[in-house]
């Protein structure tokens, strides 16, 4: 189905096919560039502040958070997603950068370590942590990218008319073509692209839909009035779980979460030189300010029922209020809507902004919406298969299984890896009935908790072992499977809050359970800890 304001099949091709061409050019260039494993994976650490910023950024924020976060969150908070943004923008990006990026630049140069699971091996002295980290960082990964490829495929469903499974394979297909071809040189190129098309993006958003409604100022009135249309904040979730609860829970995990995303924390290696960290650091907060803000205060936006697109409204006339009739619902084969446990009609809230935008946007606008969401989510998948590919082809296969293989031969298995990412991501999206935030919360969780606190206190503190730091990987995977489940009524299901509230817990816990079990085991040798900690020589 397509809106009202949705675009035209015409036009929005026409857009569609100048990027692919855009974007396949930026791969033949990058290919030319990429003669190394080190080129490949991290642009031979050569990426300035300006690109390492907007690959951040780009990495961070997705389809997850325009179609999947947006939608649900901004209806069912309102303006209470505003602390999500607070979140994103301090801790996420711009603590971020100040506590961590210099740190993680410098000590992986020094043991020239290259992925998560590198670092953890060469810090701890344990390749048994690498062994670990790479297998959870390749199947975790595959369920996150999955959640991305739905979010863009119900944008294009909507505002293109294009099946799922053409949505689906356009993406897969260019992001894996450039991507394979390019490395890591191709992605931040496209990143910078990308970053500044999203800016442009969200700002035009913004500003036809607050336009339409009588300005910035009164329209942010206008949504505070009818916040007791969002039902979550106050409301008792399934399970027994305070909706506050569930909001501060989305906030830990998607602030303090990517502080320990292997997806992330590579931003941190590639860059030029840690003189470079502040200017980039300022660059990643302010485009996290801009993009957050747009995509949850636009969210929030949907209680409103701005005027569609092309409609003439006079000056000063009342804007009314969504109805939850309006709400895109799950329909029988008879067409009536399918009820949930609680007797109500089952909401798809991933197709919730798709369709709000579309009946509410020209044309024009919702084409540079599509180019925006897309932007986003093949940034962030190209980061996912970079990632997932080098935990196999790096820390398995060269690190462990064949030590002494040639260096082209890891390269060229790296370039098939992110092939077989690509296919099992897509046929996960396909296949899974899971909604865009259950997808994301999960992997998000158990990568986080399994990698925060080792990665933060291997950065800082020098007493921290390898007892304490696999107990911390052991124990953020543990908690985020079962305090889903625990928590869950009656399990772990699209709907369940007690997957973030678990997750929350997961990444929280290990940063108390990784010092307990260190000082009670014994002190890594002195030396080793004297060469980890050693003044800088690059």
């Amino acid at each position: 189905m397509t809106g009202g304001g949705g675009l035209t099949n015409v036009s929005g091709i026409v857009a569609i096919a100048v990027y692919i061409v855009v974007m396949l050019g930026i791969g033949v260039w990058a290919m030319r560039k990429t003669r190394s494993v080190g080129d490949f994976f991290l642009g031979g650490r050569t990426i300035g502040p300006w690109m390492s910023a907007f690959a951040y950024g780009t990495t961070y924020f997705s389809a997850v958070l325009f179609i999947g976060y947006a939608g649900k969150l901004g209806w069912g908070y309102g303006l209470n997603t505003m602390w999500i943004v607070a979140g994103n923008v301090l801790l996420g990006s711009l603590v971020a950068w100040w506590m961590l990026g210099k740190r993680t630049r410098e000590m992986t140069f020094r043991l020239n370590a290259m992925t998560m699971p590198a670092f953890l091996a060469e810090r701890y002295k344990s390749p048994a942590l690498k062994v670990a980290a790479a297998l959870l960082i390749f199947i975790f990964l595959v369920p996150y990218s999955a959640g991305v490829y739905k979010g863009l495929n119900f944008l294009f469903q909507e505002g293109l008319g294009i099946s799922e499974l053409h949505a689906m394979l356009l993406l897969a297909g260019l992001t894996g073509l450039y991507l394979v071809m390019g490395g890591y040189f191709a992605v931040t190129l496209s990143d910078f692209i990308m970053g500044l098309m999203m800016i442009f993006g969200v700002v035009a958003m913004l500003g036809t839909l607050t336009g339409n409604a009588g300005g910035l100022i009164n329209t942010t009135r206008l949504i505070a009035q009818g916040e007791a249309t969002a039902p979550f904040m106050k409301a008792i979730m399934p399970g027994g779980i305070p909706g506050w609860l569930l909001l501060a829970s989305l906030v830990v995990i998607t602030s303090i979460g990517p502080w320990g995303l292997p997806q992330m924390v590579q931003k941190f290696y590639s860059i030029k030189n840690s003189a470079q960290i502040k200017r980039a650091m300022i660059v990643a907060t302010l485009f996290a300010l801009v993009i957050t803000f747009g995509g949850y205060y636009t969210g929030a936006l949907t209680h409103l029922d701005i005027p569609k697109a092309g409609t003439t409204v006079e000056a000063g006339a009342p804007i009314g209020y969504t109805s939850a009739t309006e709400l895109p619902v799950v329909t029988g084969p008879d067409g009536a809507p399918v009820l949930n446990e609680a007797g109500k009609p089952t909401v798809v809230w991933d197709r919730w902004m798709p369709v709000y935008l579309a009946q509410r946007l020209p044309n024009w606008i919702m084409t540079v919406i599509v180019l925006l969401v897309m932007s986003a989510s093949m940034s962030t998948l190209s980061s996912l298969i970079l990632v997932s590919s080098s935990s196999i082809a790096m820390d398995l296969y060269a690190g462990v299984l064949k030590p002494a293989v040639e260096r082209k031969s890891v390269l060229v298995m790296m370039r098939v890896m992110c092939g077989l990412f690509v296919v099992l991501s897509l046929y996960l999206a396909l296949k899974s009935p899971a909604q865009i935030i259950t997808l994301m919360v999960i992997s998000w969780s158990v990568l986080a908790g399994a990698f925060a606190a080792p990665y933060i206190y291997g950065l800082f503190w020098k007493r921290a072992n390898a007892a304490g730091a696999a107990a911390g990987l052991v124990s953020g995977v543990a908690i985020a499977a079962v305090l889903a489940w625990v928590l869950g009524d009656p399990g772990i299901t699209p709907s369940d809050p007690g997957v973030p509230v678990g997750g929350a817990v997961a990444i929280l816990a290990p940063f108390i359970i990784v010092p307990v079990v260190t000082l009670i085991t014994r002190a890594m040798p002195k030396e080793h800890v004297d060469k980890v900690f050693a003044k800088d020589t690059e």
